[in-house]
């Protein structure tokens, strides 16, 4: 049998890398926001996201999706989600790496930074299983308000330990934590919850109910509990459902079925109904939209981080794709045209990555006024603006690679899978609209101008067109009144706070050639049309994933 062709011209797969030791953008941000921070869980960390046999984790993760089994082989009714091993592979790493509960314990000078670093690191390896662990890293500060079920469930919700067995939570060394607040007529609009939850005594862990309803958008089922919300007779109230009650007995969540998604297929979405489950109320009854909505500011951060992270793993591949290939006579990365996506792309990467860190900086400085009021506008912003650049970016990466970037299969098929996972962390938490509602809710909470300036102050006189920005956005956040001009807001506090940072911590390079096209007019509708005076070399190499 003859050989027909030999292959070559093809890239080597992106593979068996330190995805921290590789992240210039990553070390210069935790260096400004956490100077203190010991970074030597985040180098074995990147070593573990990077290596080949976790690749294969994630990629059987998704191909062999979970299953839904109602009933078991006798006829009883079990509702459980049957995962393949490789799930269980990658929440084991998550957990053992301290991705979900454990900045709650303390133990660092800034444990939500690293904690988020490690977050955004291990997103570059698969997002999907990290549903879950955002969940149990958000619930802290809305489970606190029930005081005796906070102290049962700490220790397992902090513990680097990961057991996915359904049983009761005082016989496992490790716990998961969810969510459910939508239902089918009301979406965002939880207020239009019908799930109803009726008084049934008082036990250890406070005021008990009885709930019958459903939930439209129940992700990670197996979780061992989750706060939910329910119509009481004083209103929407937040509730803890255990899957597994005290007494040992399997509460009556019946899972009605897994959602079939565009993207993140390892994790398992539900829809589910409660069938007079029991319940514990959580905080002041009636209020249980600002109390369940304590959980979904962390969550929200983790939209920001996740997008963030994918961006990054995109702009790797892109990056090790054309410094490889050759057309037309030579590398890829040394064509004119290529040469200027790549480096946009760097360009967006590296100010989300500066901007989703210093959110997360907010919160581990959670006594700081300044740093409160910066919690609560860049909560919206950067999920709304991060998130929103996220499917846009993706489609960009992908074509750097032409059709094996299309192709769902080797080291390259990894950006498939990112192209449809990026629109998930615009829709999770509140779409854009929500996202531009609750800057608008921000702005009448405190002095945001003022916090604004000061925020952006260390940049003034460093680029005319962030100062030009910089000396309006106050003045427009101040006379913001209605919700038509909300999502621009949104975009541009986020632009004007990204190149302050940028300031900061990127070389002049980065930093001019962000304002330049940002904000300063030079740069079009699209990826790669950045002005002919940016320095691209600069660019790419900083961003180089070898």
């Amino acid at each position: 049998m003859s050989t027909t062709h030999e292959v070559f011209n093809q890239p080597a797969p992106l593979v068996d890398v330190n995805l921290f030791a590789t992240n210039r953008a990553m070390q210069a941000a935790l260096a400004f926001n956490a100077p203190a921070l010991d970074t030597t869980p985040l180098h074995a960390l990147g070593a573990v996201v990077g290596r080949g046999d976790m690749q294969v984790h994630a990629r059987l993760a998704n191909v062999h999706t979970p299953q839904l089994k109602t009933h078991s082989r006798f006829g009883h009714r079990i509702d459980q989600v049957e995962f393949h091993p490789s799930y269980h592979a990658l929440m084991n790493e998550a957990v053992g790496a301290g991705l979900h509960g454990t900045p709650w314990g303390g133990g660092s000078p800034s444990p939500h930074v690293l904690r988020a670093a490690g977050f955004m690191l291990f997103t570059e390896l698969e997002p999907s299983i990290l549903c879950p662990i955002s969940m149990s890293y958000a619930v802290a500060p809305a489970l606190k308000d029930n005081p005796a079920i906070y102290q049962d469930w700490a220790p397992g919700l902090t513990s680097r330990a990961y057991d996915p067995e359904l049983k009761v939570w005082r016989d496992k060394p490790g716990l998961t934590m969810g969510m459910g607040m939508t239902e089918k007529q009301g979406g965002s609009d939880v207020r239009a919850n019908t799930t109803r939850a009726e008084p049934a005594g008082a036990d250890a862990w406070g005021q008990r109910f009885s709930v019958t309803g459903h939930k439209w958008f129940f992700s990670a089922p197996m979780c061992d509990a989750f706060l939910i919300l329910a119509q009481t007779a004083s209103g929407l109230s937040c509730l803890f459902l255990p899957r597994v009650l005290p007494d040992g007995t399997i509460n009556a969540i019946r899972i009605q079925r897994l959602k079939d998604k565009l993207g993140n297929k390892a994790n398992a979405s539900s829809e589910v109904e409660f069938h007079g489950a029991s319940a514990w109320l959580v905080g002041e009854e009636g209020r249980g939209v600002p109390q369940i909505l304590a959980m979904g500011t962390m969550t929200r951060l983790d939209c920001a981080l996740g997008t963030s992270g994918l961006m990054r793993q995109a702009l790797s591949i892109a990056l090790n794709h054309t410094t490889q290939r050759k057309a037309f006579g030579k590398l890829l990365v040394d064509q004119p045209l290529m040469k200027n996506v790549l480096a946009d792309l760097a360009l967006e990467s590296e100010a989300a990555t500066a901007l989703a860190l210093r959110l997360a900086r907010s919160f581990d400085r959670a006594g700081d006024p300044h740093e409160q009021v910066m919690t609560r506008l860049l909560t919206p912003v950067a999920k709304f603006w991060i998130c929103k650049r996220g499917s846009h970016f993706a489609q960009e990466a992908m074509e750097c690679l032409g059709g094996n970037g299309y192709v769902e299969e080797g080291g390259e098929g990894i950006m498939a899978r990112i192209y449809r996972e990026m629109p998930l962390n615009s829709i999770w938490e509140g779409a854009g609209n929500i996202m531009a509602l609750d800057l608008l809710r921000a702005l009448r909470k405190a002095d945001v101008a003022a916090a604004l300036a000061h925020e952006l102050a260390p940049a003034r006189g460093m680029h005319p067109a962030l100062d030009h920005l910089a000396e309006r956005l106050p003045l427009r956040v101040e006379e913001m009144a209605t919700e038509m001009e909300a999502r621009r807001l949104a975009q541009d506090v986020a632009l004007a706070v990204q190149a302050a940072l940028l300031a900061q911590t990127a070389p002049a390079a980065v930093f001019g050639a962000f304002c330049d096209s940002r904000l300063g007019g030079q740069w079009g509708h699209s990826f790669g049309s950045l002005g002919a005076g940016a320095d691209f070399d600069a660019i790419i190499q900083r961003a180089l994933p070898h």
